[in-house]
């Protein structure tokens, strides 16, 4: 057997996307629901797979992601997980499933971690604060959300750019400080001004990571039926098709990888 068949293969692990981040190398992360698409997605090169709660729309059909439970992430978890080796899995926390309170935010988010994800994202600014503490404190690496936040779309009035005037913007700051301080690794960010999200990445040491925030951030992350051109839904600004001219589902997902490593993607057109 050969040298490289023994070599062992590590997951990257968070302080080393900070460390990364850090350095100015930006970050890839792209939904995943499987362990075909996990498999493929880490040899293109993508760092973070997140089991998006996005699935209720674009795997179940839903008209909203609202309707997702904690066995249906678990289970998708355990997909992306089996068929990944590298990436680090983030476990999207269902509707419900977190803002009673930390201990019901703990429990839920132990399966997750019991099913193989090595983090889990919180929707939600301040209010969050609390409960991203209890967590990290016990164990549970998390990745705050905040900006448009899906499971608040009925509250929001749809799914609409937040941040657009100063109050708004000064609140996301301090949103991100505050969960920041609370222990959150990661600050992921939807649909706002880029000038807000270089705001807020500028006031944090954690990586941010954007969708639909600009070009000034840490990072990104897309849907993966949406850079495939397959979700049949209405499409959101900040989405870009990238099979366009290529000749497999890989070599999309590595133009997607590309474009943001060497800062094509976003451009003007996908922001705010």
């Amino acid at each position: 057997m050969s040298v490289q068949q023994n070599e062992k293969v590590t997951r990257v692990t968070i302080p080393k996307l900070q460390e990364r981040a850090r350095s100015g190398e930006k970050l890839v992360m792209l939904t995943c629901y499987d362990a075909s698409f996990a498999r493929i997605s880490e040899e293109a090169g993508v760092d973070m797979l997140l089991v998006g709660d996005s699935l209720g729309m674009v795997v179940q059909g839903q008209d909203s992601t609202l309707a997702v439970t904690v066995a249906e992430t678990e289970y998708h978890v355990r997909c992306v997980v089996r068929g990944s080796q590298r990436a680090i899995v983030i476990a999207d926390m269902p509707f419900g499933s977190f803002q009673e309170s930390p201990a019901q935010a703990f429990h839920n988010s132990a399966r997750m971690i019991a099913a193989g994800a090595h983090m889990v994202k919180l929707e939600g600014g301040a209010t969050m604060t609390e409960t991203t503490r209890f967590l990290v404190e016990r164990g549970i690496p998390v990745c705050a959300h905040i900006g448009l936040t899906p499971q608040s779309v009925n509250t929001l009035g749809g799914y609409r750019v937040q941040g657009k005037q100063e109050d708004a913007a000064a609140k996301l700051v301090a949103d991100a400080k505050a969960l920041e301080s609370a222990g959150a690794a990661i600050i992921l960010m939807e649909a706002m001004p880029a000038a807000v999200a270089k705001r807020v990445t500028e006031s944090l040491a954690v990586p941010t990571i954007g969708i639909g925030a600009g070009p000034d951030v840490s990072g990104q992350v897309l849907v993966n039926y949406d850079i495939l051109d397959i979700f049949p839904g209405r499409k959101a600004r900040f989405v870009k098709n990238f099979l366009e001219g290529a000749p497999s589902v890989k070599a999309a997902i590595e133009a997607y990888v590309k474009a943001v490593k060497d800062k094509t993607y976003p451009g003007p057109e996908h922001s705010f």
